[in-house]
């Protein structure tokens, strides 16, 4: 099938590991044709979102991409927080898609979808939704008017000609009924994981070792992974400050992402111990061979892709307790933080660190049922119901 995947909502990022570059790359993968039409907005150092110029490209897995511009006939900060842009109607022509995946629905150009399903009612759309109360709608501008009012007309616009519109966390699956007020018989949820196309399994033990190697930790040592885009929110100093308050040269913990200039001193500063190494910025495939090298992953803040991301690698887990996001749990792989203090920090690292059987079967549940459930691959057959 010809699958065209619209990011035109928000950011799409280059050679990420989000959702959005995830699903077309296994579309792809599975044998149907795919291409992407696109925002101009990205990250332009791998922290801050901004804008490059429109342009025609192929992913680095050889999907055609064409990043659109904005409507140049109104105001240019209108155009990009509304969401208005050129060609949206002759770009999905050109491709003449069996199946849209709308990611996200919050543009105004969404009427151009509307208008190319009414001329061709065979095409099927899905959308997805990626908003909840804890990363979006925390004023009252942004929940009453831009998700009460602009955001619901484009999502009720599109509703009438949706097969399904998938929360991609249970928080999200909430969000879009309540706030949009989408018929509920047609929304889902639908995870998101992690891409294991380049995992070899069977290779686990070489590279755990040779990520050890690297930084110094022992075959025994019980080795933390965390990390990510590190800013205020995701609470990664909190964590610091515990495992060097532990004191025990057997627990290490590897850190590595992009850091938020706030935080650069402290999480630096923190990181100059024996038992923490930051290790910087690292692409998806890097950061699979760390949560692989690792015993546990380790998250004290706000959610992130790699929550699906380390659980798709079999890797137990330690989340920060929402209201909504507990899906990573499948069965006893994960557990999860009340609060967030060094004291509650270093008493769950040393219950599980002390309690192998609870180790044990945490790790048991995590591949058995964590490896599967949140593997992309699936999930991409999952999203158009194959």
């Amino acid at each position: 099938m010809r699958i065209l995947h619209c990011c035109l909502a928000c950011f799409y990022i280059d050679g990420y590991g989000y959702q959005e570059n995830i699903l077309p790359k296994m579309h792809q993968l599975q044998g149907h044709k795919v291409k992407i039409i696109a925002s101009t907005e990205t990250f332009v150092n791998n922290m801050n979102l901004g804008y490059i110029k429109p342009s025609s490209y192929l992913t680095e897995t050889g999907i055609p991409i064409i990043r659109l511009p904005y409507l140049n006939f109104i105001p240019h900060f209108i155009a990009k927080k509304m969401r208005y842009y050129h060609s949206v109607f002759v770009q999905i022509d050109n491709f003449s898609p069996d199946i849209i995946f709308l990611h996200d629905v919050q543009f105004l150009s969404i009427k151009e979808v509307v208008k190319y399903k009414k001329k061709h009612p065979n095409v099927i759309i899905y959308a997805d939704g990626h908003t909840d109360f804890n990363v979006s709608a925390r004023n009252w501008i942004s929940k009453n008017i831009l998700h009460k009012v602009i955001y619901k007309y484009c999502a009720k616009k599109i509703e009438p000609y949706l097969k399904k519109f998938y929360g991609v966390l249970p928080a999200r699956v909430d969000f879009i009924k309540d706030v949009y007020k989408i018929n509920p018989k047609i929304v889902d949820l639908l995870v998101m994981g992690g891409d294991l196309t380049n995992v070899d399994f069977s290779k686990k033990d070489k590279i755990r070792t040779r990520i050890r190697l690297e930084h110094n930790v022992n075959e025994n040592d019980f080795l933390i992974i965390t990390g990510g885009k590190i800013d205020s929110y995701k609470n990664i100093p909190i964590l610091m400050k515990a495992i060097n308050q532990i004191n025990n040269l057997d627990i290490k913990l590897i850190v590595f992402g992009s850091i938020e200039s706030e935080l650069g001193n402290e999480v630096l500063s923190l990181s100059k111990s024996d038992v923490i190494r930051y290790v910087g910025w690292k692409n998806s495939e890097e950061i699979n061979n760390y949560f692989l090298a690792g015993d546990l992953a380790f998250f004290p803040g706000r959610h992130s892709v790699l929550w699906e991301q380390s659980a798709a690698l079999g890797i137990p887990g330690v989340f920060k307790k929402w209201d909504g996001v507990q899906h990573v749990d499948v069965g006893g792989n994960a557990l999860f933080l009340d609060e967030v203090t060094v004291e509650s920090l270093k008493s769950i690292i040393n219950r599980i660190y002390n309690d192998k059987l609870l180790y044990n079967n945490m790790k048991k549940v995590a591949v058995e049922k964590g490896i599967p459930y949140f593997s992309y691959y699936e999930i991409a057959k999952r999203a158009i119901e194959q």
